[in-house]
């Protein structure tokens, strides 16, 4: 024979068909039966037990071999049958009259009837119900899955009684373990040996989920021929649930190296996969009679029934405690949607569930790991081998290195589950394994190579099965069946959450955008009307001046005015202001240290936003108009009380007293307008002025759809409010910034020119400006100031920087903000002094009289 040209593994015989050898084994005989009860095919050696050759059979009615009594209980049973994997099994029948008795099966195959029989063996008989009642019996008493193993090999034993009955459980690559083992005394032990897939190939264990049980009683005995070979279409005979089907000389080569006489197998089948067999060996030829054979395939059904129930048990409890850990993870997600991105969190949380050493979390191209895992750089190559091969499903996998050969890794991590957190492939929790190095010991070297021999070019199989060990390594702990399982209801959870997640979040930023086009149109609303009212008021100051001082003074002291209750009114977000604040607000700017003169009086009633600008313009008129020409002019008071009537409308009235003897002007300026008309005009309300010798009063009503009331009463002079009395508009120095270097801060070029007059007037003599953070940081390198007045915002920066430059300097520095109170939002300068825009020679003098009473 010519030499091969490539050596062969085990997997050849993958391809050897088992179930058509066209022969059977000899301790018994074959029939088989066309659907008009005809003989088409028999064993040749039937002659042995009926009398008649198997030539002369074919063709014959199974009447003509049989007597009618055996015919019709094979036909009564038969109507059993139901499916191509079932076995109706009949014993003691007498197939001839005064003929022998014999034990039958029967079983469809192929569209015609397979009848099996084999001599019934005298013994004592065993009560297949009562026996393995009592078997069920103890094995329900283990207390643990491989006590009860152990026990089930011992009563499996005990019903064969084969010389060694082990338990051989299958891994998913098909590999398998001996883990029970009942043995009689000085035959050594199999325990814990593994063999190799290829020891039980493929097609086999498809056979064994088939059909169940699996005798060979002498592996010396020579096959007996089905006669003909082949049916009209030359097909053998499919005979994948015989009970004498004859063994394939490879297998019997492999048991004749094993020592083995005689085997038997029965399947154990969990949850309808090939969980394992009881796998029996006999050192010599072995035949247990087909009543005990039965009972033994029996008690095996019972045993998985078993198995299968305390899995299930064992795994609903995994899973329910498991679940519950995982449903408190998934709450706190809910509720806090970030712990997703904190993989020390995630780890802690779900260790309990799914045991790992080291967890990964990948979200929108953003990673965090935790615990032993592999680079950053490594991880984001797992994820890109995920989302190419298994997006959407759970991935685990104990052997990293084969899974995904093109990733290297260093060898501590070795396996991993991977969580799809996300409805398209991008975001995973990855739970991590590391690399467990245990000693495997195997029945043999399953990686020995295998040799042609007897068998010609199919195989031979290996000779040797000794006791080999191999050091397994760049493997992990694998996750068990329950653990996928948990983590595919983590999985669909999680999506769950996220998805729940991103819709609120895409209903929040939709709000969010509809809350910003009413924030803008209102916005836009405010500054076109602040704009056509400033507009306004340049236009009618401009007829009411005498001089271009005075108008500018007059427009000046108008805008501060809206200013000061635009403050009032945005400090809680649009919302009412005090009517007493306002008129505070007015005599401390216009006052000074005289606005004592002004008494309060009144309930603490508050203004709509509407209506406070208005007021704020017509007080601001009464109390520039006092203080130029009436009351407060020489000496005299005002008094401002009001009072709310029953409708709700608010009465407030306005009078001088002590002041020059008052007269009507002649001719109604502008400011006399404001007083008359703004209140009527823009609220619907009444204004009164009248001009006695004695002193000016005026009483308006603003109606109640502007006022909010409060029960609080406001009765004092002005200086007993308790608020702080600025300086009044004359600086108490004069030039109070003298030979002084000022820093001015500003990104609006009108404003910072308005700043500069004023500091200029205030006595500077240089004042240098600034428009960004930068440009402000390169001035203070390149020269030193006395004085630095920053504005907050910036554009889209802020002076922060600037601030913690001078900070602790000999450069004094204050914030200027136009957001009213909001704009002193810097925690790291709790001390800093803020002065409000828009900027005002009266309230810059102001700060810096605050500024030298502040130590250094």
């Amino acid at each position: 024979m010519t030499e091969p040209t490539s050596r062969v593994d085990l997997t050849n015989c993958d391809r050897e068909p088992i179930h058509k050898l066209g022969a059977i084994q000899p301790f018994g005989f074959l029939i088989a039966v066309a659907a008009n009860w005809y003989i088409t095919r028999a064993s040749v050696n039937i002659a042995t037990y009926l009398g008649i050759e198997h030539h002369d059979a074919i063709g014959q009615p199974l009447s003509s071999v049989l007597h009618s009594e055996a015919i019709h209980t094979i036909r009564n049973r038969l109507t059993i049958v139901r499916t191509p994997n079932i076995v109706e099994r009949i014993f003691g029948l007498r197939l001839q009259e005064n003929g022998p008795l014999f034990d039958i099966a029967v079983h469809m195959s192929d569209g015609v009837v397979i009848i099996e029989a084999e001599p019934c063996q005298e013994e004592e008989q065993l009560s297949a119900s009562s026996s393995v009642r009592a078997m069920m019996a103890r094995l329900d008493q283990a207390a643990t899955v491989e006590a009860f193993c152990r026990e089930g090999a011992r009563q499996m034993r005990a019903i064969t009684g084969f010389d060694r009955v082990m338990i051989y459980r299958f891994d998913q690559d098909g590999a398998g373990e001996v883990v029970a083992e009942a043995a009689k005394p000085g035959i050594g032990s199999f325990m814990g040996l593994h063999y190799p897939a290829s020891d039980i190939p493929s097609q086999a264990r498809a056979l064994y989920r088939r059909n169940l049980f699996r005798i060979i009683a002498d592996v010396e005995a020579t096959p007996v021929p089905v006669f003909p070979a082949g049916n009209e279409h030359d097909h053998p005979l499919d005979l994948s649930m015989s009970i004498l089907r004859s063994v394939s000389p490879i297998h019997i080569e492999y048991l004749k190296n094993m020592g083995i006489g005689a085997s038997l197998s029965i399947s154990i089948i969990v949850d309808g996969e090939l969980w394992g067999l009881f796998a029996c060996h006999h050192y010599s030829p072995r035949l247990p009679s087909f009543e005990r054979r039965s009972t033994g395939e029996l008690f095996g059904q019972m045993f998985a029934s078993r198995l299968e129930s305390r899995e299930r048990h064992l795994a609903l409890a995994f899973e329910t405690r498991a679940r519950q850990i995982a449903d408190q993870v998934l709450t706190s997600v809910a509720d806090n949607a970030t712990l997703l991105e904190d993989p020390a969190w995630l780890s802690e949380a779900l260790s309990s569930v799914v045991p790992a050493d080291g967890i990964g979390v990948w979200i929108n191209g953003r990673h965090a790991l935790s615990g032993m895992t592999p680079t950053a750089e490594q991880f984001e190559c797992i994820v890109k081998a995920l989302n190419k091969n298994n997006a959407r499903r759970i991935f685990s996998t104990d052997h990293l290195g084969s899974a995904m050969p093109e990733i290297v890794l260093d060898g501590s991590v070795a396996g991993l589950i991977a969580i799809p957190i996300s409805r398209f492939p991008r975001d995973y929790v990855v739970l991590f394994r590391q690399e467990i190095i245990r000693t495997v010991r195997w029945a043999g070297d399953p990686y020995k190579p295998v040799e042609y021999g007897a068998n010609g070019p199919r195989l031979t199989p290996r000779k040797s099965f000794e006791s080999w060990s191999e050091l397994v390594s760049n493997r992990s702990v694998p996750f068990s069946s329950a653990e996928i399982r948990v983590a595919e209801t983590i999985r669909v959870t999680l999506i769950e959450v996220v998805l729940r997640l991103t819709d609120e979040a895409n209903r929040e930023r939709q709000r969010s955008h509809e809350r910003q086009e009413l924030l803008i149109a209102e916005l836009n609303h405010r500054v076109r009307n602040i704009l056509s009212l400033i507009s306004g008021l340049v236009r009618q100051s401009r007829s009411s001046g005498d001089t271009v001082s005075a108008y500018v003074e007059q427009l000046e002291g108008r805008i501060q005015s809206l200013a000061r209750a635009h403050d009032q009114i945005t400090r809680d977000s649009w919302s009412p202001a005090p009517l007493s604040m306002l008129l505070e607000a007015e005599a401390e700017a216009y006052l000074g240290k005289t606005s004592a003169r002004l008494s309060l009086e009144g309930s603490n009633v508050l203004l709509q936003p509407e209506a406070y600008s208005t007021a704020a313009l017509v007080f601001h008129e009464l109390v520039t108009n006092s203080a130029k020409y009436g009351s407060l002019s020489d000496g005299g008071r005002v008094a401002v009380c009001w009072t709310l009537a029953g409708n709700g409308d608010l009465a407030i009235t306005w009078r001088e007293n002590g002041g020059p003897p008052v007269k009507e002007p002649t001719r109604q300026g502008f400011g006399t307008t404001i007083i008359r008309r703004s209140i009527p005009y823009d609220l619907g309300g009444r204004a009164e002025v009248t001009f006695a010798p004695e002193g000016l009063t005026a009483q308006f009503i603003i109606p109640a759809r502007y006022v909010t009331y409060s029960e609080e009463i406001i009765s004092s002079k002005h200086n007993e409010s308790g608020r702080s009395a600025p300086t009044d508009r004359t600086p108490s120095v004069k030039n109070p910034l003298a030979g002084k270097r000022i820093l001015l801060v500003e990104d609006n070029l009108i404003i910072a020119m308005d700043g500069e007059d004023i500091l200029t007037l205030l006595g500077a003599t240089e004042v240098v400006t600034a428009s960004s953070v930068s440009q402000a940081l390169e001035l203070i390198e390149e020269r030193s100031f006395d004085l630095a007045l920053l504005d907050i915002n910036l554009g889209n920066e802020t002076s922060h920087r600037i601030a913690e430059k001078l900070l602790g300097g000999p450069t004094k520095f204050v914030f200027a903000t136009g957001y009213g109170e909001m704009g002193n939002t810097f925690d790291d300068f709790p001390d800093a002094i803020v002065l409000q825009k828009p900027y005002t020679i009266e309230s810059v003098a102001a700060l810096l009289e605050r500024i030298s009473a502040v130590p250094d």
